[in-house]
């Protein structure tokens, strides 16, 4: 296998484990997230884990394809604009969360979180249907959570 071939799996995969370990490290479960009121449709914490796991790691595979499927290097670039985009957005999430205690905070954050997958979803398209397709998990997974942010910071406001 050359360069051109593991390497674009090699990055991909990198990025996926940065921003999941980085995601877990960002995320202490201790007394202030588990004394807040959660809606009824909250995820057991457990659940967190697996399903960032799996959509980091569809995101990876997408982010492959995708740059295998580009035809010229600005396309390339394009790609690798969108991801990183979102991967500055997912990063700053739980930072603001957990570590900051502002969901209000991490409500606004959300908003530009979802609107780089929507980013993702429509740019990859014309590149690559299959890798545009593989971020809807996440895209699902992220509107999900947007609206579990929202009923934490109606629950338990005012923050500050």
């Amino acid at each position: 296998m050359d360069n051109a071939t593991w390497m674009p799996i090699a990055v991909a995969a990198g990025v996926a484990i940065v921003l999941g370990v980085l995601g877990g490290l960002m995320t202490p479960i201790g007394p202030w997230y588990r004394d807040l009121l959660k809606p009824s449709l909250q995820p057991p914490n457990w659940l967190f884990g697996p399903a960032w796991t799996i959509i980091l790691g569809l995101a990876a595979w997408s982010a492959v394809i995708a740059w295998n499927a580009a035809p010229d290097a600005t396309t390339r670039l394009h790609v690798i604009i969108l991801f990183a985009v979102n991967a500055v957005f997912h990063a700053l999430w739980s930072p603001l969360f957990f570590r900051a205690r502002r969901p209000d905070w991490a409500l606004v954050e959300v908003v530009f979180l979802w609107a780089s997958l929507v980013a993702l979803v429509v740019g990859l398209w014309p590149i690559s249907h299959q890798a545009s397709l593989l971020i809807l998990p996440y895209l699902a997974w992220v509107s999900f959570a947007a609206w579990l942010n929202s009923a934490i910071v109606r629950l338990n406001r005012p923050f500050a």
